[in-house]
Parts: C-alpha cells; sequence; structure tokens
C-alpha cells in the first residue's frame, strides 16, 4: 500500500489535448516542460504523455534530466537551464537544443566546433538568466558559428508582462534582423503569447508545464494508505518522540512522509496581510507542538500525532471518530511540484 495518486485518464488527457489544440489554433507552439518531480507524474510519465501529444520539442528542466526524457520522447529536446562552459560534454546530442544566457558562453561555443543548436536567453524583468539588451549587437556576431534556433523570455509569474515580452523579442529582432523570428516564452497564456507573435512578426513556441499539466486538478486524486490504526488512553505515550496523550484518541499511521514531499515546506509568498496573519498562526501552532497535517480523515484535515517520518505519518484523530481500516485510503493535499508519488493509478 502506498501514497498514490489517482489519474482520471479520459479527463486529463482531454484537457491537456485540448489545450495545444486551443494554442495551435491561436497560432502558438507548445512546448511542454518535463523538469524536477515531474509535477508529481515523473519526468517520463510526462515525455510519454508528450509524444502522445505529437508535439515537435520538449523542455527539460537540467541537462541531468535529459536521459530521463529521450528514452520516452522521440522528438528535440530544449534544456531550460544555461549551457556553462563546463558541461562541454553535453554538446554532441544532436537532439538537444541548448540555451545561452551569457555572451562569454556563446563567445566559447562559437569558437568551438561542435555547432550546436542554441536559443539565446535575453534577461527579463525575472532577473535570473538572460543577457541584457545592450549587448544584443555584440550577440549578433557571433550566431554564424552556431545552430540559432531563436531568442528566449523567462518572464515573471505575477502580473501581465505581454509587453515587456513584446518589446524584448522587438529589440532582439532588430539586433539580429536576418536569424530566424522565433521567440520561446514562458508564463504567458496562449491568447497573449499569440499576442506577441502578432505584434513582432514572429513565431512564438510557448514553454507550459503548470498550466498544462495541472491546469485542472479535479481528475487528480491524491490518497494516502492507512497502514496502521491505534488506540491510545490518556497519559500513554507514542511515537519516535514518546509525546503523552492529552486524552483519549487514536493514533493513525498513513502512508507518505518526507521521503514523498509531505509537510515540506518553501517560504512563504505571502504578500496580503490576511495571508501573513495566517502564516503568523501556523508559525505559533508549530512552536507550541502542533501542526495540521495534509490527511483527511471522516471529512476533516486532522492534527499530526507529531512531525512525520521518511516514508510515512503517524495522526491524531479525537475520541468520538470512528478511525478508517487498515487498507482503507485517506485523501491528501499535496503541493505536485514538491511530492513524489509511490504509484500512479490511471482510472
Amino acid at each position: 500500500m502506498s501514497l498514490t495518486l489517482h489519474i482520471a485518464a479520459g479527463q486529463w488527457r482531454g484537457r491537456v489535448r485540448r489545450y495545444v489544440e486551443d494554442a495551435t489554433e491561436a497560432g502558438v507552439t507548445v512546448v511542454p516542460v518535463a523538469k524536477g518531480n515531474g509535477y508529481g507524474f515523473g519526468n517520463a510519465v510526462l515525455a510519454a504523455e508528450a509524444a502522445r501529444l505529437r508535439v515537435a520539442t520538449l523542455a527539460a528542466g537540467t541537462y541531468e534530466e535529459v536521459p530521463a526524457v529521450t528514452g520516452e520522447f522521440g522528438g528535440d529536446v530544449l534544456v531550460l537551464t544555461p549551457w556553462r562552459p563546463w558541461l562541454a560534454g553535453a554538446l554532441g546530442d544532436d537532439r538537444v537544443v541548448h540555451t545561452v544566457s551569457r555572451l562569454e558562453d556563446l563567445r566559447q561555443l562559437a569558437a568551438g566546433t561542435a555547432r550546436p543548436r542554441v536559443v539565446v536567453e535575453v534577461l527579463t524583468s525575472m532577473r535570473r538568466h538572460g543577457i541584457v539588451p545592450g549587448e544584443l549587437a555584440e550577440t549578433a556576431k557571433l550566431l554564424d558559428d552556431v545552430r540559432f534556433e531563436g531568442f528566449a523570455l523567462h518572464l515573471p509569474l505575477a502580473g501581465d508582462h505581454t509587453a515587456e515580452a513584446t518589446t524584448l523579442a522587438r529589440q532582439a529582432f532588430e539586433a539580429v534582423p536576418a536569424a530566424a523570428r522565433t521567440i520561446w516564452v514562458s508564463h504567458l497564456t496562449a491568447a497573449r503569447a499569440a499576442a506577441v507573435g502578432i505584434a513582432t512578426s514572429a513565431e512564438v513556441r510557448l514553454r507550459v508545464a503548470t498550466a498544462l499539466w495541472l491546469g485542472d486538478r479535479s481528475g487528480l486524486t491524491p490518497k494516502a494508505a492507512v497502514l496502521d490504526v491505534h488506540r491510545v488512553r490518556r497519559g500513554e505515550t507514542y511515537g519516535y518522540r514518546q509525546r503523552r496523550a492529552r486524552r483519549d484518541g487514536t493514533v493513525v499511521v498513513v502512508a507518505g512522509g518526507t521521503a514523498h514531499g509531505i509537510a515540506l515546506q518553501a517560504p512563504t509568498a505571502a504578500s496580503t496581510l490576511r495571508q501573513r496573519a495566517t502564516a503568523l498562526a501556523r508559525g505559533g501552532l508549530e512552536a507550541g507542538g502542533r501542526a495540521l497535517s495534509p490527511f483527511r480523515v471522516a471529512g476533516k484535515q486532522r492534527w499530526f500525532a507529531e512531525p512525520p517520518h521518511m516514508q510515512c505519518s503517524m495522526i491524531w484523530l479525537p475520541d468520538g471518530v470512528e478511525p478508517p481500516a487498515v487498507g482503507d485510503e485517506a485523501d491528501v493535499e499535496v503541493r505536485f511540484t514538491t511530492t513524489s508519488f509511490d504509484t500512479l493509478a490511471w482510472d
């Protein structure tokens, strides 16, 4: 028994297919992204689904992720992490398209004999990777010695950055007027990406992950197997840390722990007073030894009996709540980008 992601296969695949079809009708080419934990599915699974969609290019996050996707996907693979000089050994695969984000790296690639396929990333207001617009003229002098396949823009999530993308694309194409007018963008809707294409007379390739794979989660149901159930009386101890029960209740052991990504949290992105107050209240509870688990039993989210373990968690049910039986499954709320499931169940 395990932590399982139940997938309504027809519903999920139908929505993914419609996303690609709608974008195509709008004049935008979709480039699915498979990276990290594969958004809960695993990268090999997403690569196989991209092959099912018959798209020409798949994007991987890092060079280390390329082997997992090329075994399932026969098209081109764009690596999103920019190429660096210590990755010279990655230049041999002609299916791989490299992202270049520094002028010095482009110079090194142009000076070699491999003539790799590259996209040049232009720095956006995201300010993570990218060549600044002022260096585009110098960039243009180096492109004859690589196989240039367009410019890339990694845009912020917050706000509408259609105008920013249009401005940067125009600057890039003005600097390299004879090159292919292709722009690779992230974090735009298909409609906004199409608007950029129209405004710049360019082919737009939309790199998309969350909106594609997780845009509608109604067909995705995480479940945790109930592994054990133990009645606990007030005053009795339990768990690694031998906490003492304050009242009668039940300890329920469920599949899913830190090895799966359960209860692992990134720094809060709270921006409103309400969100900050919630984060403060949660921190106060945890400081007092209480933490709400992501598991739901009898229709209610339950408290951890103690912090989660490597592969399972212990949750507390108060007296009077009918406990589940061993072998039942409990609902669990997960962050798909940090959760690794034991099993995918295609329903």
